[in-house]
């Protein structure tokens, strides 16, 4: 049973010069390491969930994870992020009680300044 505490995250990867199969490859691999973080689900995003200019590849999104993990592991999850991909171009989603926040990043710093918001965002709820 899913519990409203619950803090759902999309992760997309941006990287224009990986090739699909690399930027699957990598996908997978983040999504790996995720689920071992002790999160309460995590899964690539399928292509009935396409957002509107997404490239697909094998039936999921290229470059988009989802996971869902609780209130007190968001802040390991999300720091895990920003030690893993710290210099990569990201989009990060954050739903928590209903209400969303979008927010984008492709330095160290802005993923930094973006889990902090984040995290404020998620504490606010």
């Amino acid at each position: 049973m899913v519990s409203k505490s619950n803090v759902k995250l999309t992760i997309a990867l941006a990287n224009p010069d990986l090739d699909p199969e690399k930027q699957e490859r990598e996908t997978r691999n983040l999504l790996r390491e995720i689920r071992d973080l002790d999160v309460e689900s995590a899964e690539l995003v399928a292509v009935t969930e396409t957002p509107e200019g997404a490239r697909a590849f094998g039936g999921f999104l290229l470059g988009v994870l989802k996971a869902e993990v609780s209130l007190a592991n968001c802040k390991k999850v999300l720091g895990f992020l920003g030690d893993r991909l710290g210099n990569k171009t990201i989009e990060l989603e954050v739903e928590a009680n209903g209400k969303k926040l979008k927010v984008k990043a492709s330095s160290k710093e802005e993923l930094n300044a973006a889990i902090e918001q984040a995290q404020k965002f998620i504490a606010g709820n």
